[in-house]
Formats: structure tokens, sequence, C-alpha cells
């Protein structure tokens, strides 16, 4: 039986950086770029019409950038899975892109092989973070967790703050957070805590 291509659709305003990733894209049979846009506001336009099983989404760009057009993208369309592009590794880029639906993240620095990987990944049902993201998203929650408590006030309050977007991640979540930053796959990460691969897929999601 011959395997589904898998339908790309590529969003991002240096043509030649789209260039690239589409070479590389041609080299995985089971890959086709099925269109290519350069604003996010072409976006929906653009899934209407080729419906796409993932969308690589530039987060900036000059009219409509990356992580609102990826918000509308999952209003209309919630079972399509986005992937996005960018040369930021901070953490709060990260975790407001994860907000809007995006199943991926992905440094442009990244290797062709990361590329490839992420997209699979994603088309499957799963989540990926380039693995500097990930080291990053560790380190800043260890830097909240470590906060200490005001000596002052006779109450024990939080060590995290509430304003923080990683206060929403629960102990399990920071336990399977850990666990990938150390470079564990989702099967070993479930075997570590005598948990599903599937359970593990979503507390990555």
């Amino acid at each position: 039986m011959t395997k589904k291509q898998t339908k790309i659709l590529l969003i991002d305003d240096h043509k030649l950086f789209r260039e690239g990733v589409k070479r590389i894209l041609e080299f995985e049979p089971s890959f086709e770029v099925v269109a290519e846009g350069d604003d996010g506001y072409v976006a929906a336009n653009l899934v209407k019409e080729y419906n796409p099983d993932v969308v690589l989404m530039d987060i900036n760009m000059p009219q409509l950038n990356g992580v609102q057009a990826t918000a509308d993208l999952i209003k209309q369309f919630p079972d399509l899975k986005v992937i996005i592009l960018s040369i930021h590794d901070d953490e709060s880029y990260v975790t407001h892109a994860l907000k809007t639906g995006a199943q991926g993240y992905l440094l442009k620095e990244m290797d062709s092989d990361s590329l490839i990987e992420a997209i699979k990944v994603v088309r499957e049902g799963g989540s990926y973070l380039h693995p500097k993201v990930t080291h990053n998203l560790v380190k800043e929650y260890r830097r909240l967790a470590g906060e200490s408590v005001p000596a002052s006030t006779g109450v024990a309050e939080p060590s995290i703050s509430y304003h923080k977007p990683l206060h929403l991640l629960t102990s399990r979540e920071c336990e399977v957070l850990q666990l990938l930053a150390d470079g564990k796959s989702n099967r070993a990460v479930a075997e570590t805590l005598y948990i599903s691969e599937k359970t593990v897929k979503n507390h990555v999601s």
C-alpha cells in the first residue's frame, strides 16, 4: 500500500528561504509542497484551496505575523497542523505561539533532518520543539521555580508568578518537559514515568 503524501503549505516572506526549504522537502518522497505564500493574510485562502496537512509558518512577516495567522487558521480549521518557523528562541515567543494552537516550533538554524522529522511527528498528531527551545523553556521554569518567597509575609506564597506562562504547567507536564530536554523520545519518557506513549503526547500537546 502506497503511503499517503503529506501536503505542505509554506508561508514565509523571504523567497530565498522558501526556495531552500522546498529543495530540502523535495528529497522526501512522501512530502509535497502544494502551495506557498509570503504573508499570513493569504494563508487561509491557500488552506481552503489546497487542503494541506501541515503548514510551515514564518513568525515574522510584514503585514500579518505568523502567530496571529496561526490563531486565525486554527479557529477556522481546528484539525490543521501548524509548525512555526522562527529566529527567536525566547520562551515568551514559544509559549505565545503554542497557545495559538501550533503543534511545532522550529528555529531557522535547524538542519534538514530536524525539519523532516518535525513534519512527520506533527503530521501524526505529535508535537515538536527545537531542542534549543526546549532547553530554554526548562531553564526558565527552573528560574521561576527557584524564586524565593518573601520573608516579610507570614503566609507561604507560590514561588511561580501567576502571570508567567509556565505556571500553567502541571507537575507531570514539567516532568515530561524535563525528560524531553534531556533528549529522551516520547517512548523513553513513557517508560521512565510508567505511562502510555499516548499520554506523553497529550502532555506535550
